[in-house]
């Protein structure tokens, strides 16, 4: 038994991602190679926190030796041969966690990303390095072999273990022939023809091969896609080249949110800012204000109330994606259940600001503010469901009327004008107030204690300004807002920079 040479495979996948199809595939095609082979998975955890884990082990067998080899039930770092993620960040974690080695191991993994629950909940950018994980990865697997898998996959009409699955084949790491792998597929007897189509892409990919109309890594956009050519007119000729694409996408978001008179008040605080920037040396710096201001202008004014909210939900795409995801066939109805618990806030922020105000005030001191909520599951592809939604998406109106619009505008104004002023003193400051404009984020609690943390970020400039280096300062306090929503980081934070300036 010794003589025998055991590869170790860990494969991990996502949910409905067909990871046990995938590992089903492997042990079926081991076996048709006369091999020993031994499948153990262990499940992961709900809301992509972890994927589902499945430890594979191949023995060669020996010409004339009948004996059962005893073979390992688990993973162990820094003995698997084979590496398998469906997804980079999956990738990522099998690094982390000592699964891949420079020695030993082969990583095969896609590259695309699907956003787990803390990158989704975090205060600002929580998305975590992709660029890094490749990084490591080439540092820290003996071989790679990574590419966008999904995407070759939808190219195929197919599912992305099936493009896995070829390149673990193509990687030739494995101790089977082609032929195994292609036998296992028919042998599953599902989408044969389609599963055989990723496969030999995935394979070919493996091999250095770029079959005809594979995805390329970048992506190419369209020359503006704005309806409204005077807009486009607009952008080109008042908003420096480098600007220009991500204030197309701006109008574009906007003119979704709002219509085209929202777009062009957009660009109007665009253009303000960009002559601000000029004047303050901004064209030596590649406009840095005012390319980071282009996006988040954009985001900030295409705020989430229950207006949007409400569009979003019943969009015919959305409808369609989830359709996709359960891979539902053309006959089968899909039952869509929206859990939403509006309260006080989100209530009042749809009537005009004063009267907004007045109910708020009314529910603050009957002490049923932030008691004051309603659980609601309502089906959205149904009737009674939908026409509410539908009701209230057609708001859109109403909604520069609303308390939610005005107070929104009015924190934008602030933040701009706080940049603006900034920009005078020291540029530095001025782009890191400008990333102070993500703190304000969310619904319900999220969004109250990012309003608070705003404002007291805005009233620290000036003792910022007094400070050196004034960036560093204020880099400080962001990051406290951002580490912890609760604001007592913050808090902190500014004692401590009162302190100094008392002491200096």
């Amino acid at each position: 038994m010794s003589e025998s040479r055991t590869t170790t495979v860990l494969i991990a996948a996502l949910g409905g991602e067909g990871g046990g199809v995938l590992a089903g595939w492997l042990v079926d095609a081991a076996g048709r190679a006369g091999h020993w082979v031994q499948q153990t998975s262990i499940p992961g955890v709900a809301q992509r926190t972890g994927a589902t884990t499945y430890y594979i082990e191949i023995m060669e067998r020996a010409e004339g030796d009948d004996r059962q080899p005893v073979m390992g039930l688990t993973a162990s770092p820094g003995n698997v041969d084979v590496m398998v993620a469906s997804e980079l960040l999956e990738a990522g974690r099998a690094l982390e966690n000592g699964f891949v080695t420079p020695d030993r191991t082969t990583l095969i993994a896609s590259t695309h990303r699907i956003y787990a629950i803390a990158e989704k909940s975090a205060m600002a950018d929580g998305r975590y390095d992709a660029e890094r994980v490749r990084r490591a990865a080439e540092q820290m697997a003996a071989r790679q072999v990574l590419f966008d898998m999904r995407a070759e996959a939808e190219r195929a009409n197919t599912v992305i273990n099936a493009v896995l699955f070829g390149a673990m084949a193509g990687a030739n790491v494995l101790p089977l022939p082609r032929e195994a792998f292609e036998d296992a597929i028919r042998s599953g007897g599902i989408a044969v023809e389609a599963n055989l189509a990723g496969f030999d892409l995935g394979f070919r990919m493996a091999q250095g091969e770029r079959p005809a109309g594979a995805t390329e890594s970048t992506t190419v956009s369209d020359d503006d896609g704005l309806d409204d050519r005077t807009l486009t007119d607009r952008i080109n000729r008042n908003l420096p080249g480098m600007l220009q694409e991500l204030a197309r996408e701006g109008a574009r978001r906007l003119i979704d949110y709002q219509g085209v008179g929202y777009a062009r008040f957009y660009l109007d605080r665009l253009e303000a800012m960009v002559k601000a920037d000029a004047a303050r040396g901004g064209t030596s710096r590649s406009y840095a204000v005012s390319r980071e201001v282009t996006r988040r202008l954009a985001v900030w004014m295409a705020f989430e109330d229950l207006i949007r909210v409400a569009d979003l939900k019943i969009r015919p795409e959305r409808v369609a994606r989830v359709r996709a995801e359960v891979k539902a066939a053309a006959d089968e109805p899909v039952m869509i259940t929206e859990f939403l618990k509006p309260g006080v806030d989100e209530v009042a922020s749809l009537l005009p600001p004063a009267m907004g105000r007045w109910a708020i005030g009314l529910a603050d001191r009957a002490g049923v503010r932030y008691r004051l909520n309603v659980g609601m599951h309502v089906s959205s592809t149904r009737i009674r469901g939908f026409l509410p939604m539908w009701l209230l998406s057609r708001l859109k109106g109403w909604r520069p009327r609303t308390l939610r619009f005005a107070e929104e505008q009015d924190r934008i104004d602030r933040w701009l004008a706080v940049i603006t002023d900034a920009l005078e003193a020291d540029y530095d400051l001025a782009r890191e107030i400008v990333v102070a404009g993500k703190v304000v984020r969310g619904y319900s609690d999220t969004h109250r204690r990012g309003i608070r943390n705003f404002h007291l970020l805005m009233d620290a400039v000036p003792a910022c300004k007094s400070a050196r280096p004034p960036a560093r300062a204020f880099r400080t306090l962001l990051d406290a807002a951002l580490s912890d929503p609760e604001g007592d980081a913050l808090d902190r934070a500014l004692a401590a920079l009162r302190g100094e300036k008392a002491a200096a």
